[in-house]
């Protein structure tokens, strides 16, 4: 029903190679009434990008047949077709290529395509109605820029080659390079096509496997001018500086003029090879929102003769001339010297651009090669001609295909009938003309090592609005060390509040996850970006508190010893030999050794001082209470010695008093070398009060043994506070045991108090507390027992007289 659709540009040949290019970029739908046959598609504005492909194909061909190497006596025809840039138009060229323009008759048809190979399309959508209309028949189809991944689906597309990368290589590499630039926060925008939408699904989750979130994601049609606004109204109001745009060159056009009539500028796009370095974006508004943009590129080639091909047809197509007459009997005039360029001032058919030309002209010459095999070519005989040459069998042939283009590309197809993956990473940049420059910043190479990939000169980058700095596109601002992140609720991962570390943990690097404890002996410092030693604490002599105890402990051992020498003096003196001078001495030094203990406890405790500060503690105190429990029992053996028939005195002479001073001694003796064999006291590190610091201490080890020591020091106050409390009312020349009893009182309400004092007092004041409660006991028992008889000595001398103390019994 339908009428024949002819190609526009056509060749006949031994062998057929379609060819189907967007010659023109627009189409117009008629009316459908379907009251009456619709008219013929309408297409408009000329592409010279897609017809400079087609002049290319042109020019391969030319240059096979003119070939005695390559198919030395079989000529390639061609029949080239334009889509229009529509799908519509897409599948009227397909049909068109597989029937050829003649009419059936009846129902019978031939069964032979017209081609042997496709060559098309540039879009990724087109060449997917290509390929499946053409896939049933066998037909191979060879796109030059269709890079969609869906296409590497073998199932699907079986008889489908490609002289170009799919996008997944492409779209892992815009991920990687937004990432390798800091780029965390973008913006994202794709052709709502099967190439757009493919290529941005692998770009968004190679993003995400990258750490970058995407603002938005934000796709239109060229044939949705309403959808098209919405887009640049998102990207107003979006606070990514970063696009990426996974579009085609016309999508990516349309968008490029609304941002300019918008007045959208500054933002820093991310191209892919569909549209930057395509010569029809630049136009002398488009460097202003472009500018500085960066993406992947085909690499350049240069084809020689392949630009003085094009030059020719130029003048050809502009001008209707040709640069010398030949008797042809065509009508065409001779090209002038002096025509008027201006006319074409916005022409941007720039030869040095040749890019997706190259890719033409591989896929013809693989198309040649296989042709080659097939026909059992050689350079003395030729081709085979009696050989029928079949799509299917082009096919298998171009599964095979490996060589070397003049050029010095290699050509060979995957096992998904795609090339390998090479991009040039190319910068918009204006050159010293002025003019707008495709400048190569780096390339990506799939077949190199990991290492050698990707690589970029950052230096050599220009970035939009002329700035040689580099653009920053976070939705936070990174954070630093010292902080962590913190997920601003409802939003992506990276929107993030930044957060001091907690006390005890740190974050050396930046935009840090999380914080990092400490080890147990160090603390972080103020930062919080490092872990230092925590202070360790314990009670110096060189601080003020220990100055003071160390003063006081010293203050006492002078007093003590100027009241031994005191008696020393006076050990004759009636009051001294009353007193039990031997027990008064073995007191005095028993207090001294109490005095000198405290001193163990101050500084840093070591294995020997935690040992020796109880013990010697322990031991001294209760050598000192043992000789006052012996002056008690003294007094009250000497006044039951007055009695009549008394002989107390005889069983608790000297001997026993010193026996029994040494057998009290003994028991503690005892139950610290216990202690200390069994479980004794170690320096120990305590954490656990205070987080920021090591309270170096000494741990009782054994807390029986610790309590047994000072349960037995307890015991034997408490036993010599009884007796001379029972021992206060004796004669005044005996009663020393008023003084004892005032003592002790002292001593057991001093260590009562320390109970809960040592318990509840934090690190080194728990020692200070100890120490105080050793001076303010010793010097309660020095000032009780012995200031009065100082006094009597020094001050009192008279009273220091047998016959006084005699007097003093009688009248008591």
């Amino acid at each position: 029903m339908g009428s024949p659709e002819f190609p526009r540009l056509s060749k006949e040949g031994d062998v057929m190679i379609g060819g189907a290019f967007s010659i023109h970029s627009k189409i117009t739908q008629p009316p459908l009434s379907f009251t009456e046959k619709p008219s013929r598609l309408t297409c408009s504005s000329v592409n010279l990008r897609e017809f400079r492909f087609a002049q290319t194909m042109i020019f391969a061909i030319q240059e096979i047949n003119k070939s005695n190497i390559l198919l030395p006596n079989v000529s390639i025809g061609y029949r080239i077709y334009d889509n229009c840039g529509s799908t519509l138009s897409s599948m009227r060229a397909v049909m068109a290529l597989m029937n050829g323009d003649e009419w059936t008759v009846g129902k019978s048809c031939s069964g032979q395509s017209a081609v042997q190979t496709i060559i098309g399309e540039s879009e990724s959508s087109s060449t997917i109605v290509l390929s499946r209309t053409t896939g049933p028949f066998k037909i191979p189809v060879i796109s030059h820029s269709a890079t969609c991944e869906c296409l590497s689906n073998r199932k699907e597309y079986p008889f489908f080659f490609r002289t170009i990368a799919s996008d997944r290589y492409q779209s892992r590499a815009l991920a990687q390079m937004v990432k390798h630039f800091g780029w965390t926060w973008v913006g994202a925008v794709n052709s709502d096509s099967d190439y757009g939408n493919n290529g941005m699904a692998i770009f968004l989750e190679a993003a995400q496997e990258e750490g970058v979130c995407v603002e938005y994601t934000e796709k239109f049609h060229r044939s949705e001018p309403e959808k098209l606004m919405e887009v640049v109204e998102v990207i107003r109001k979006s606070t990514a500086r970063v696009i990426v745009g996974f579009l085609a060159h016309v999508e990516m056009n349309n968008l490029l003029e609304t941002l300019s009539l918008h007045n959208i500028t500054g933002l820093q796009f991310i191209g892919v090879e569909a549209w930057i370095t395509a010569d029809s974006l630049v136009t002398p508004n488009s460097f202003s929102v472009l500018g500085g943009s960066l993406g992947f590129a085909m690499p350049k080639a240069n084809i020689s003769g392949l630009a003085e091909f094009l030059i020719q047809d130029f003048w050809k197509t502009e001008f209707k001339c040709e640069e010398t007459n030949r008797d042809t009997g065509a009508e065409t005039a001779q090209c002038r010297e002096n025509w008027d360029l201006f006319e074409l001032k916005d022409n941007n058919n720039d030869v040095a651009e040749l890019r997706y030309s190259n890719n033409i002209y591989k896929a013809i010459y693989a198309v040649a090669h296989s042709l080659h095999s097939i026909l059992k070519c050689s350079t003395s005989q030729g081709c085979d001609g009696t050989i029928q040459v079949t799509p299917w069998q082009v096919v298998e042939s171009l599964k095979q295909v490996n060589f070397t283009t003049k050029n010095g590309d290699q050509v060979w197809f995957d096992s998904t009938g795609a090339a390998v993956a090479r991009y040039e990473v190319v910068n918009w940049q204006r050159g010293s003309d002025d003019l707008v420059q495709f400048k190569p910043v780096g390339y990506y190479d799939a077949s190199l090592p990991p290492g050698q990939k990707f690589v970029l000169k950052t230096e050599a980058i220009i970035w939009p609005e002329g700035k040689t700095e580099l653009p920053v596109s976070v939705c936070s601002e990174s954070c630093r060390p010292g902080t962590h992140k913190v997920l601003q609720k409802g939003k992506p991962v990276c929107c993030y509040d930044c957060k001091t570390c907690a006390e005890g943990s740190i974050s050396n690097s930046t935009d840090s996850n999380d914080c990092k404890k400490c080890p147990e002996e160090y603390w972080s410092n103020q930062n919080r970006d490092a872990c230092v030693l925590k202070n360790v604490e314990f009670l110096y002599f060189t601080e003020l508190m220990g100055i003071i105890l160390v003063f006081f402990t010293l203050f006492g051992v002078l007093l003590t010893l100027i009241v031994a020498t005191l008696f020393l003096i006076n050990k004759d003196s009636p009051l001294v030999k009353a007193n039990n001078s031997e027990l008064s001495f073995l007191l005095l030094f028993s207090l001294t050794l109490c005095f000198l203990c405290s001193l163990t406890f101050i500084g840093r405790p070591t294995q020997w001082s935690c040992m020796l500060r109880h013990t010697a503690f322990g031991i001294t105190f209760v050598l000192c209470i043992s000789c006052v429990l012996g002056k008690t029992l003294v007094v009250l053996m000497a006044f039951r010695a007055t009695l009549p028939a008394s002989n107390v005195m005889k069983w608790f002479g000297p001997a026993q008093q010193r026996l029994s001073v040494l057998c009290f001694t003994l028991i503690q003796v005892i139950i610290c070398i216990l202690w200390l064999t069994i479980n004794p006291p170690l320096p120990y590190k305590n954490m656990n009060y205070y987080k920021e610091k090591i309270i170096l201490e000494c741990m009782m080890g054994s807390p029986v043994g610790f309590w047994a020591v000072l349960g037995y020091i307890g015991f034997l106050a408490v036993l010599c506070f009884v007796l001379a409390f029972l021992a206060r009312k004796l004669p005044d020349n005996f009663n020393e045991a008023k003084f004892i009893s005032f003592s002790m009182l002292i001593f057991c309400a001093v260590w009562i108090a320390f109970i809960p004092a040592y318990v509840s007092s934090p690190g080194k004041f728990t020692v200070a507390v100890e120490v105080f409660a050793i001076l303010a006991s010793t010097y309660g028992l020095l000032i009780c027992i012995f200031a009065p008889k100082c006094f009597i000595i020094v001050l009192r001398p008279e009273l220091n007289t047998r016959k006084h103390l005699m007097g003093k019994t009688v009248s008591g």
